[in-house]
């Protein structure tokens, strides 16, 4: 089931399961009102499709998890994830502008499969990860090369508003053992792996995190970038498209 969350012209967001070309109006938020509908269905293309989640606590990353991508950046595959945050104020849905801030260095793309938390989560055994998933749904980590070198570390460099697109949707039945990622700039690829090439698959990443900190309803996990990483200007389009999930796409701009 595809979640999509969605405005219409003055009126406050809304949820609805996708269907076609219509969305089927939610009463509420699926994630804790469950799937009652209203009745109403609205056409897709009359919407504004939003961020599928706007994280309640917190967006966790996982670096260097695929096995080209920790070779690309010189760096042997880690033995445990590599855990870094982002704020909430980093995510915008599709259509919404990147902004790049006036930093030196390069502003990469980092196309990923990203987990949304559906329930409270600690301590979470592997084997029991699929209770507290409420679905999946496209991200971009999208990282500032210059502050990440000078800081030694990548807090400020993956924080800035803007730099971490979801969407469009939530889906809440997938397989993600072996989906295909893809990343383009103005249309020419620069990321093409599969999920298979994880070193930290997802029931390992959600024992080990929810083993630090709690896990909220509506955190939202990326699960690592594949190979290929590769910078984008202002005046650019950004998509990242995943099996399964569709097309996540944003232009740039500059920073006003």
């Amino acid at each position: 089931m595809k979640i999509a969350r969605f405005s219409s012209p003055g009126e406050d967001p809304r949820f609805g399961v996708v269907d076609g070309e219509d969305l089927v109006v939610l009463a509420g938020d699926p994630m804790f009102a469950g799937y009652e509908t209203t009745g109403e269905r609205v056409p897709l293309r009359s919407t504004k499709i939003l961020a599928p989640v706007i994280p309640r606590s917190k967006v966790i990353g996982i670096g260097l998890n695929y096995y080209d991508h920790a070779d690309e950046m010189g760096q042997e595959a880690p033995e445990f994830p590599i855990v870094f945050m982002k704020p909430n104020t980093t995510v915008i849905g599709p259509g919404d502008s990147i902004q790049i801030p006036p930093v030196e260095g390069r502003i990469d793309l980092e196309g990923e499969l990203a987990i949304v938390i559906g329930s409270i989560a600690k301590r979470v055994k592997a084997d029991d990860y699929a209770d507290v998933v409420f679905g999946y749904t496209i991200g971009n980590d999208v990282s500032a090369r210059g502050p990440q070198e000078d800081d030694g570390q990548w807090t400020r460099a993956k924080s800035y508003d803007t730099f971490c697109p979801l969407g469009p949707y939530i889906e809440t039945e997938l397989d993600w053992s072996d989906l295909k990622i893809q990343s383009r700039v103005d249309g020419e690829l620069l990321q093409s792996e599969s999920t298979a090439q994880m070193i930290h698959k997802i029931p390992d990443i959600i024992a080990y995190v929810s083993e630090i900190f709690t896990l909220l309803p509506g955190d939202v996990i990326l699960t690592g970038t594949p190979a290929g990483v590769g910078p984008f200007t202002a005046g650019q389009t950004v998509e990242i498209s995943i099996e399964g999930l569709g097309s996540l796409i944003n232009p740039a701009k500059n920073r006003s």
